[in-house]
């Protein structure tokens, strides 16, 4: 060949158009995993989880889908390939892309942990996204630029980003931590959905893996969907079959003895054989009436994570250690079976609790107990006070439930209130403890309870107010004391939210748990120990239960309800669990722990346990924390 033809045939292929790609086929060609977000960083290989091959190539711009959702185990890559396509987007598709993340504190951190490493390790993205470093780049950590489209990440707890730009692509990543509403605006999935209403060829890619029935977005989603399972053959029969935790066995205490028994034959599989399983594996439609083509869904349990990841060895494990306990155990389920967890709704028998009552004293703290605090009810004519004991395991022991009668407008019984801070409560050691946090409820008489709440050092006494739809025991504060110009006034009362659902949740199943019928055995992780309370308490304590209820627009939701008219010892408990969460109870370490057995003269400061988003959130409480010490 001539040098002329060269230029020429050169000169020409300049003209040609990118090869079509599907995201699968851009990420084997130009993913790079950096060390810093990959456990095994290089080149990006699709063989290595053949499972998101079609999840990924559904979300291509050849493909006529317009939505995927994917409800998953943990250790399945499934954020990754969220990654792959915004790679994708960029490179190949260009486009205004919105990605969600629950919180805007995570999608901070995502874009550095994730986002950053992606479009520096590939040279493809490095050119078109330019670096934050030069003048007008576009580059900042919420926001990418790059030729012909946009990249915006933020917060489902922000409704100006949700509404920020309309949006052709769409990742809604961990959709089941999002809040249940922001800022009064409504559900944060259809605030991004609207976003993309306007574009005919939009995509939508849902990701999370599922928490509680009737609550969890993901399994809404998945059950409109197509329902695909990813089935594998059987390396001896050659029967296909979705892998399920019910066909795994091993020898009690002996993990390493796990196999997978087929369901054709019967016949034993090593976890060796499953990287040729999965490269032989199919997805398979369950939901052959779903009359939406264009939607489709993906369910994938962590038994399918690629060898090296994580193991059957590794799902034994966490299961032997979690069937005994219903924190773990729920955890286990959503995060490793991928399913949601069937709540139990219906109120313990109060009559069960009121026969394992114990022979303790009033205001002494049994043994176990290291630290008190307090929930008060806030009600027109009196005050309503339970003073808890909180230990190790999160085990608690009533130490005492207190009426402070009065028209509540008045200071006399809040004064009667504010003394109980000032005892001291025997323990078995002849030490004696005061409450550390009293935790009060605004919802009733607000303003009244914001007064009397500033009068009194921030870690000692409280203001909260209980949120059905946050996802945690507790929220962050926010200050309500401002002053003539609207300015937040330094020291302020501070409103701790508390996730009453969460937390009467909680409270219930351990409500449930059984006693040690021997004195060998120890108390399982969160029994409560009641005094002898007449029966009175016990039916307030069980006064409400969650019920199914369907919303307007054909929406399925639970509620709380009320089965019997008292319910102020169930809320006096949840704001003293609140007051226990602040100081530490579900982030204490061993050292922590020990140091509180100590006697109080000799107990020394402890390092702190700050909140995780601490660096926008930090309060004077946390600051001073040092003093409950």
């Amino acid at each position: 060949m001539s040098c002329e033809n060269c230029y020429r045939d050169g000169f020409l292929d300049g003209f040609k158009p990118d090869p079509i790609l599907t995201v699968s086929e851009w990420s084997d060609r130009y993913r790079m995993l950096s060390q810093r977000a990959s456990a095994e960083p290089g080149p990006w290989r699709t063989e290595r989880t053949p499972y998101l091959k079609e999840i990924m190539d559904s979300l291509s711009a050849t493909s006529p889908i317009q939505s995927v959702t994917f409800i998953k185990g943990a250790q399945l890559g499934g954020t990754e390939a969220g990654s792959n396509w915004i790679g994708y987007l960029i490179d190949h598709a260009p486009g205004p892309v919105l990605a969600v993340q629950p919180t805007v504190e995570m999608a901070k951190r995502n874009s550095k942990q994730r986002i950053d490493p992606l479009i520096q390790e590939s040279p493809r993205l490095r050119e078109k996204v330019k670096s934050p470093r030069a003048r007008d780049s576009g580059n900042t950590i919420l926001t990418k630029e790059f030729p012909g489209g946009l990249l915006v990440m933020t917060g489902a707890n922000s409704a100006v980003g949700l509404r920020s730009l309309p949006a052709r692509y769409l990742f809604l990543d961990e959709i089941d931590a999002y809040p249940g509403d922001v800022d009064g605006e409504g559900d944060p999935v259809s605030l991004a959905e609207a976003r993309a209403r306007t574009f005919a060829r939009r995509k939508i890619f849902k990701v999370s893996t599922p928490t509680i029935e009737g609550r969890s977005r993901i399994q809404s989603f998945y059950d409109e969907s197509d329902q695909r399972k990813y089935e594998v053959p059987c390396p001896r029969c050659g029967h296909y079959q979705e892998l399920l935790w019910e066909r795994i066995r091993w020898d009690k205490g002996n993990p390493q003895s796990v196999v997978y028994v087929c369901a054709g034959c019967e016949q034993p599989i090593q976890e060796q054989h499953k990287t040729k399983m999965l490269h032989v594996g199919r997805w398979v439609a369950q939901n052959q009436n779903c009359r939406n083509k264009k939607n489709i869904g993906f369910h994938l349990n962590s038994l399918y994570s690629p060898v090296g990841w994580f193991s059957w060895v590794d799902a034994v494990e966490l299961f032997e250690k979690a069937k005994d306990n219903p924190d773990r155990l729920r955890s286990f389920v959503n995060t490793v079976l991928g399913q949601t967890w069937k709540e139990k709704g219906d109120a313990p028998e109060w009559r069960r609790l009121f026969e394992k009552r114990e022979t303790y004293d009033f205001n002494q703290v049994p043994v176990g107990g290291l630290f008190l605090t307090a929930g008060v009810d806030v009600q027109k004519d009196r005050l309503e006070c339970e003073i808890v004991a909180w230990g190790e395991d999160k085990q608690s022991w009533s130490i005492d439930y207190r009426v402070v009668n009065g028209d509540t407008s008045e200071d006399h019984p809040w004064n009667e209130l504010f003394e109980f801070l000032n005892e001291h409560f025997p323990c078995k050691n002849g030490d004696s403890l005061p409450i550390r946090l009293m935790a009060i409820d605004s919802g009733y008489n607000t303003q009244v309870v914001y007064n009397h709440v500033r009068k009194h050092p921030i870690n000692r006494v409280i203001a909260v107010k209980g949120f059905d739809s946050l996802q945690t025991i507790i929220g962050p504060p926010s200050t309500v004391d401002v002053d003539s110009k609207g300015r937040k006034i330094r020291r302020g009362v501070r409103v701790w939210k508390v996730g009453t659902s969460v937390a009467k949740t909680e409270l219930y199943g351990w409500l449930r748990l059984d006693k040690p019928t021997t004195e060998e055995e120890i108390y399982p992780s969160g029994y409560c120990h009641f005094p002898e309370y007449d029966e009175h308490y016990f039916k307030m304590l069980t006064a409400e239960q969650l019920m199914l209820r369907v919303t307007r627009n054909g929406g399925r939701r639970f509620e709380w309800e009320k089965i019997r008219e008292r319910n102020e010892a169930l809320d006096c408990r949840t704001y003293a669990r609140a007051a226990a969460a602040i100081v530490g109870l579900d982030r204490f370490n061993k050292t922590q722990w020990e140091n509180l057995k100590r006697p109080i003269e000799i107990q020394r400061p402890l390092p702190q346990t700050e909140p995780e988003n601490k660096s926008k959130q930090r309060s004077s409480f946390w600051k001073s924390d040092s003093s409950f010490w």
